[in-house]
């Protein structure tokens, strides 16, 4: 009994899904393997980022109210200032790991 051409259609198909699955696990096993201090190190990078120009900001804006006053409050204009600043920086830092990662995951695909 000769086999049908759906059944040798759906047999390549599943040989594809087959040889698929194994690049992904030998790609993986190939890939550097990132520790989870890593993740820890950026979570810090981060965290630095935007609390240091916060305190900053902060800091900065105690000084200039207590010698030069104003109607409004120099403090709470620069910590927001420095959260702004810093939040910006995190984002750049976690937009760039993100490239990295992509990059990287690209660049064992080829």
């Amino acid at each position: 009994m000769k086999p049908n051409t759906e059944d040798k259609k759906s047999e390549k198909g599943f040989l594809e899904e087959v040889r698929n699955k194994e690049q992904y696990m030998l790609n993986a096993r190939e890939e550097e393997k990132r520790s989870e201090w890593r993740g820890f190190g950026v979570f810090g990078i981060i965290g630095w980022s935007v609390s240091a120009p916060t305190v900053f900001g902060a800091v900065l804006g105690m000084w200039l109210d207590k010698n030069y006053p104003q109607t409004f409050s120099w403090t709470l204009t620069l910590l927001i200032a420095g959260l702004f600043v810093g939040c910006a920086i995190a984002w750049q830092w976690v937009d760039k790991e993100n490239k990295s990662m992509h990059e990287h995951k690209k660049n064992k695909d080829e």
